[in-house]
């Protein structure tokens, strides 16, 4: 068989027209990157934040407690909470690691746009709740709505 394009060069504004969409590129990367564009979050106004503390039961439920009272907020029953248990044992996996135990709490925060996020001071990791659907963060909102209801 035979190349049809054997032997013929690709035009010379091909090559410079590439070459200059390569380096303009990489100039409004540079300018971007170094400029600060892009870069910085505006900053957020917790409205809302609760200490809190988990326990786990014999019998598989998780017990919720406000961590500064030692107050019991509410019970997640063996098969209910899925997302709470799972996010609880992603942080949890990170404290073994760093062989933190169960007793420091965790800060649940409502933020004043809305989205709620779960930190372990411990570990320094953050969750941002909202990122997995907003019914997956309603099972932490109730957390905070059950401060209100055990007092």
């Amino acid at each position: 068989m035979c190349d049809p394009f054997e032997n013929r060069a690709l035009p010379r504004g091909v090559f410079v027209g590439v070459a200059a969409l390569i380096g303009f590129t990489f100039l409004v990367v540079a300018a971007a990157r170094f400029g600060g564009v892009g870069t910085q979050t505006p900053a957020q106004v917790a409205v809302e934040s609760l200490q809190l503390r988990f326990e786990d039961r014999q019998d598989g439920a998780v017990v919720v407690y406000e961590a500064r009272e030692d107050r019991l907020l509410t019970v997640l029953e063996p098969g209910d909470g899925s997302f709470v248990r799972g996010v609880l044992r992603g942080l949890a996996r990170e404290r073994r690691r760093q062989d933190i135990g169960a007793r420091p709490p965790f800060r649940l925060v409502r933020w004043a746009d809305g989205h709620l996020s779960l930190e372990d001071p411990s570990t320094s990791q953050e969750i941002a709740l909202n990122s997995f659907g907003p019914s997956n963060a309603q099972a932490f909102a109730e957390i905070l709505m059950a401060k209100d209801l055990a007092r």
